[in-house]
């Protein structure tokens, strides 16, 4: 029989074969994609939960203040919000200098009162000559000098992070203590500064700004550069980061200083905002920055330091603060919720990073 009539044997396929149960090999892979289809919805909405789930948090309880009898009339109010972005604008840069450290695995206790000198000085400067560049150098002194100090002490003579800044903390605040004796200096500040602090531009507050500014070159240095890539390696595995020939040392050092310079800026901008200084104002700062510091390994980047998860976790914090405060509830209330926000983020940045990493 030909090859021509064996193929014109072949009987057509049916209308109806379509119908016809799949070979069971080809059903269970089809099951098996499904379920694979399945499972990678599924963790995508777990890491967009992991992701966002504190923003989610900040709009529910700001709803919540709007909407609550004991709020309603005082929270959503424009004013409120213009103060509550203007007054963490201060928290939110000395937040992101913590952070900076942070990203090498160096906590910075010294954030706190590195703000607080620099309110000081800079405003005994501003008012002395007025000169607003004269107090800009100031700043930056003050966060070279303390910078520069911690991350020699740490990087050269190898003297734990903690032990190190906590004694520099304690030595600025003597600092402090000497320059002001205990009280708030008296102070004439130029309304140039002023005028900063508390301006406006289409409504929005200046100073917020500048935080957004600040915190948008961050993200790009940290993110889109060789520099932050390598800064993100050291923090992740030192010993590896060696290994490579990265610099380990002058990086550790920059977070350090650069940290430091950004405190200092937040000395700045809380005299522009307050007017003037006080010398217990960096103890204030402390807690507030670190919880906001480690609650941004819960938002955004879930398990990793990050700028603008540090950002949400300010405003989530001051949101909070501010509608407890609205309603009465006693000031310590607020204690209770930043070392909270402490230990919770600490918490949840541990298990987070364990959970992408095994």
């Amino acid at each position: 029989m030909s090859h021509t009539q064996d193929t014109a044997n072949v009987p057509a396929a049916s209308p109806d074969a379509e119908a016809l149960p799949a070979p069971v090999g080809t059903a269970e892979a089809e099951q098996k994609r499904k379920a694979a289809r399945a499972r990678t919805g599924k963790a995508r909405f777990v890491d967009f939960l992991e992701s966002y789930a504190l923003l989610v948090i900040l709009v529910v309880i700001a709803l919540f203040f709007c909407f609550w009898p004991e709020t309603s009339s005082t929270f959503p109010t424009l004013a409120n919000m213009r103060i509550l972005l203007a007054s963490q604008a201060v928290i939110g840069v000395i937040s992101l200098g913590t952070l900076l450290p942070l990203l090498c695995q160096e906590f910075d206790l010294s954030v706190g009162n590195i703000a607080g000198l620099s309110a000081i000085m800079v405003a005994a400067s501003v008012s002395s000559n007025g000169s607003v560049l004269g107090a800009v150098a100031v700043v930056l002194a003050i966060g070279v000098v303390v910078g520069g100090a911690n991350a020699l002490v740490v990087t050269r003579l190898h003297v734990n992070g903690v032990i190190t800044t906590l004694g520099m903390s304690t030595i600025l605040g003597g600092i402090i203590l000497q320059r002001t004796g205990g009280l708030a200096p008296a102070s004439d500040i130029p309304q140039s500064l002023t005028n900063f602090g508390t301006g406006l531009v289409a409504g929005v507050p200046v100073i917020f700004i500048t935080l957004l500014v600040i915190a948008a070159i961050t993200y790009f240095v940290l993110n889109h550069t060789s520099l932050g890539r390598q800064i993100y390696a050291v923090g992740s595995n030192m010993d590896a980061a060696k290994l490579v020939g990265l610099r380990t040392d002058g990086l550790r050092a920059a977070t350090f200083v650069v940290g430091a310079l950004l405190c200092a800026l937040g000395g700045l901008l809380y005299v522009s905002r307050a007017g003037g200084a006080s010398p217990n104002v960096g103890a204030t700062f402390l807690l507030p920055a670190f919880a906001a510091a480690f609650l941004s390994a819960a938002s955004v980047r879930p398990g990793r330091f990050n700028v603008w998860g540090t950002i949400i976790a300010v405003y989530f914090l001051a949101v909070l603060n501010n509608g407890l405060s609205l309603a009465g509830v006693d000031p310590y209330v607020n204690d209770y919720v930043n070392g909270g926000a402490l230990i919770a983020g600490v918490a949840l940045a541990t298990v987070l990073y364990r959970r992408r990493t095994t």
